[in-house]
């Protein structure tokens, strides 16, 4: 829609920081004024009618992978896998779909909910394909298994050393099982090309989807060519081919070894068009809690001689500088206690040279030292945090964390009343990227620790006005900003977090315009 100004009129519109009225003004894509229809209505101005409704900022979800998920939806997703032998079969069905040769690779294996309670092995995976190369990932993104067809292709074997930052699980005579632990993934698939499973129009009808949701902006995690999912290819030269066709605002975060290819990945998505840009530089300082890789200072209340993988070194200083040179952000994921006052350590150095902190991101900040929840808040660094992530882990974080530390763990409410800057997301495809259902549990975090879940309008902060700031988009529904709007059927500072978990959303606008498909 286009056309001259246009007044959007609902029962009220809702921020983080109050009702200021019950309608927007917009024009040339962008926020006049908020406030109420007696005083905005004019002769000239368009009236959209929205009677019931109510009008909100435009979600952000500030940390995202679109292209995985993107794949999960085309069909490679193992969510909702009850046993191994349905994992067995799900393979066998998606082999026979496949041509010759064509590995199969798929997502979001959940091992906590299979009956067995834990991962397969290669030999698992061999029964339902040894021809094939087969690799399916758990659904953090950070322990994947191989069958022995993949093994073979990558050439590992007894002999294969670990790789830095990684570890290759291994039977009692040394030989590897097949499960493949954070660097050790890539072995595996950076040998595999999966890329042909997700079509273009597939990856612009999931950002499409995205916009149904609410989204209006994401925070969009690129690799190139490499890490995890690099079965998938390139992601940024991906994104770059459909920047003319996406509907919603997309920062890109580039997963880069070496500055010269993250100065190049940069000047491809700055030159792609309006709805798509750099905004900074993604790297990893640990793994994950589901796969026992999280950097802790203490061992794992459920496997006492494990204390996760640091992977924070040197190259993530260089490569911190340099996007912060280039005038970038830095967003480093850290999941345990120790990788995050690790980060924290390297944040701090940054901001003694000048770096300013607003542009400065841990990612996920999940399990914290109480002392670090106050380092963060001193520093001004943003937490970036994934309050969905309960909604998986509520039945064994607390065996995970132990009870000493799961007081401190997604310690939402204790980072929001000391100062933290918070912003809100879901690092989909390892959650769905529905904002209502984060926000539901931003407060009340499945039942864990309840203390720390959030007030309503501080859970919707993290995905409008926080997750903006950790954007670098200016404040939602301000004048002069991008008319981000989304119009839903329920005030969700109003409701308690089941109702906002169905909440329908009416409308999306992004940048002015109403995306027509946007339909949850």
């Amino acid at each position: 829609m286009s056309g001259g100004p246009r007044l959007l009129v609902a029962e009220a519109v809702r921020t983080a920081r109050g009702m200021p009225g019950n309608a927007i003004l917009i024009d040339d894509g962008r926020i006049v004024a908020v406030g109420d229809r007696s005083t905005l209505e004019a002769p000239g101005i368009a009236v959209h009618d929205l009677s019931g409704a109510y009008l909100l900022p435009g979600m952000r979800d500030a940390h995202m992978h679109p292209v995985p998920y993107a794949s999960s939806r085309a069909g490679s997703s193992l969510a909702g896998i009850t046993d191994i032998d349905m994992l067995l079969e799900t393979i066998r069905t998606g082999s026979a779909a496949r041509a010759a040769g064509e590995p199969f690779v798929a997502l979001s294996l959940d091992d906590q909910a299979l009956a067995e309670r834990r991962l397969p092995i290669r030999h698992d995976l061999d029964a339902a394909e040894s021809a094939r190369p087969v690799l399916i990932h758990r659904y953090c993104g950070h322990v994947a298994v191989a069958n022995t067809a993949a093994l073979s292709l990558a050439g590992i074997d007894a002999s294969t050393q670990d790789p830095t930052g990684g570890s290759i699980d291994r039977d009692a005579d040394g030989v590897p099982t097949g499960v493949l632990r954070e660097t050790a993934i890539e072995l595996v698939s950076t040998v595999l090309d999966s890329s042909g499973t997700l079509t273009d129009d597939a990856l612009v009808e999931a950002l499409y989807g995205l916009a149904g949701m609410g989204i209006t902006s994401i925070g969009a995690i690129l690799g190139l060519g490499d890490g995890p999912w690099a079965s998938l290819g390139d992601e940024v030269s991906r994104m770059v081919k459909i920047a003319d066709r996406v509907p919603i605002t997309v920062h890109g975060f580039v997963i880069a070894h070496t500055p010269d290819t993250l100065v190049d990945a940069a000047r491809r998505l700055d030159a792609a068009g309006d709805r798509l840009s750099w905004l900074g530089y993604k790297g990893f300082a640990d793994g994950s809690l589901g796969g026992h890789t999280a950097a802790m200072h203490a061992p794992f209340a459920d496997r006492p001689d494990e204390v996760g993988t640091m992977r924070l070194d040197a190259a993530d200083r260089r490569l911190a500088e340099a996007a912060l040179a280039m005038g970038g952000m830095v967003a480093i994921h850290a999941i345990g206690d120790r990788a995050n006052g690790a980060v924290l350590d390297l944040y701090e150095d940054l901001i003694a040279g000048g770096a300013d902190p607003r542009r400065l991101r841990v990612e996920h900040a999940s399990v914290l030292h109480q002392s670090d929840i106050g380092r963060f808040a001193q520093l001004g660094v943003t937490a970036s945090v994934q309050p969905a992530f309960l909604g998986s882990e509520y039945n064994w974080i607390v065996d995970r964390v132990g009870a000493d530390r799961i007081v401190s763990t997604y310690p939402f409410a204790s980072m929001d009343y000391a100062g933290v800057p918070m912003c809100g997301g879901s690092d989909c495809p390892v959650e769905s990227p529905d904002p209502w259902t984060g926000m539901a549990l931003a407060r009340d975090r499945a039942g864990v620790m309840t203390s720390e879940g959030l007030l309503p309008d501080r859970a919707l902060a993290l995905f409008t006005d926080g997750a903006a700031a950790a954007l670098g988009e200016p404040l939602p529904l301000s004048p002069g900003s991008p008319a981000d709007i989304v119009v839903v059927d329920r005030d969700p500072v109003a409701c308690t977090p089941d109702e906002v978990r169905e909440t329908l959303v009416v409308e999306t606008w992004v940048h002015g315009r109403r995306i027509e498909s946007a339909v949850r």
